[in-house]
């Protein structure tokens, strides 16, 4: 159940920066940059949001160091936000799967696919420790 907990914790801080940061982008960035470039200046701010929300759900619900533990968190996040976008998001859009696949940038596309696995990973990736560096690389 704490996984499942901490797991949907995870989820909803990034979703909520992803939605913030994302209605900034299509507002403001994208009529002055294009899609490309709006969607890759956003990346390293959701690499933030990401790193500090599974510091923080690591510290708040204690996580224990175990990959199977934290792995588990982060793939719990990653299936909601996956059935979000997939359902919700789409549905708004009016877009079948396939028609957003293809709607998405090569270059943007792939660094969010790797953006994606990154969230899945890093509850496994940062420590616990109150002062600790962040990252246990």
């Amino acid at each position: 159940m704490q996984i499942l907990k901490a797991g949907l914790c995870y989820f909803a801080l990034v979703f909520g920066a992803g939605f913030v940061l994302g209605t900034i982008r299509v507002v403001f960035i994208v009529p002055r940059v294009g899609v490309r470039t709006a969607e890759l200046m956003e990346t390293p701010l959701m690499f933030v949001a990401t790193l500090l929300a599974a510091r923080w759900v690591v510290r708040r619900f204690s996580l224990p160091p175990r990959p199977m533990t934290r792995l588990g968190v982060g793939f719990v996040g990653l299936g909601v936000l996956l059935l979000l976008e997939f359902t919700v998001v789409l549905w708004i859009q009016g877009l079948t799967i396939g028609e957003y696949f293809e709607s998405r940038d090569a270059v943007a596309g792939t660094v969010y696919i790797a953006m994606l696995g990154l969230f899945a990973i890093m509850p496994l990736l940062v420590t616990r420790k109150q002062g600790g560096a962040g990252l246990e690389m």
